[in-house]
């Protein structure tokens, strides 16, 4: 398909390519709550990548839609990005996974670690079928936390960075929440999933990244706090990983690519600029 930039979208949703993953069961996702460009999954019945692709790529991007690990935001924070990673020559494959503590349909719940077996999954088809473009990974709120524990599973692709905005990085987890006494997250397989990976957080090895990272944050956020990428920050300074860090001091939480009220109206500048300078 031809590069088309967020701020000028189409008129009629676009149509991605869709591959169901091996590894999933189910239904095809034909359930959309809304209409594009305000399109949700409410509920995920398998694991899929819809790809959007350009014709002379330059690298590719897992993309992460955001939803509160409850939905999935499709089109504001999973199209719309893609959208965007085309017009800069990025090949974009979004992740539609399960949702944890989310009915199976198999009279059970989906396990807490759901997402992460998807996004394997996806990084495994990837090894198999891309040709060895390089790899970013790409997520907008909660998907920006699933952006930063993909980045921390190996991969024989070449990573070269994880962007992260908006995202609820670490201080979600039960023991380190911000602010404190934040009551716990329901169902509880969520706030299992924010326990066992807290992106950044000292002290949680594992949940650290080694490939640079961009994030975008809002400083006066209240539903993800700038303590996320403090914490990371942090951590990063003392590990010598590479962070390039936006915190911007009057944009709201999930201000994607559609908000142009502000001083964070120039993120996806930067992140262009920051792809850049990693291929």
């Amino acid at each position: 398909m031809d590069a088309v930039l967020p701020f000028s979208l189409p008129f009629a949703a676009p149509l991605p390519v869709i591959q169901c993953l091996a590894a999933s069961e189910g239904a095809a996702n034909n359930y959309y709550v809304g209409d594009w460009p305000d399109r949700r999954y409410d509920t995920v019945e398998r694991a899929e990548l819809h790809s959007f692709k350009v014709r002379a790529p330059k690298a590719q991007a897992l993309v992460y839609a955001g939803g509160g690990y409850t939905k999935l935001m499709y089109d504001k924070e999973g199209v719309e990005v893609a959208l965007w990673l085309n017009g800069l020559g990025i090949d974009a494959h979004i992740l539609v996974h399960r949702l944890p503590g989310a009915p199976s349909g198999t009279g059970g719940v989906f396990q807490k670690d759901i997402a992460l077996a998807d996004g394997k999954s996806a990084l495994k088809f990837l090894e198999a079928t891309t040709g060895g473009l390089p790899l970013f990974h790409v997520g907008l709120s909660s998907g920006g936390h699933l952006a930063g524990v993909m980045a921390c599973q190996g991969s024989a692709l070449d990573v070269r960075g994880a962007l992260m905005a908006y995202a609820p990085l670490n201080a979600n987890h039960r023991m380190h929440k911000y602010p404190e006494g934040k009551p716990d997250y329901e169902p509880v397989r969520k706030q299992d999933f924010y326990d066992d990976w807290a992106i950044g957080l000292e002290g949680h090895g594992h949940g650290l990244p080694h490939c640079p990272l961009f994030l975008a944050y809002a400083l006066q956020d209240r539903t993800v706090p700038v303590q996320h990428a403090l914490n990371l920050l942090a951590t990063a300074s003392r590990h010598g990983v590479s962070v390039d860090a936006h915190i911007f001091g009057t944009a709201p939480h999930g201000f994607a690519l559609r908000d142009q009220a502000g001083t964070h109206a120039l993120w996806p500048q930067l992140a262009s600029d920051w792809f850049d300078r990693q291929l």
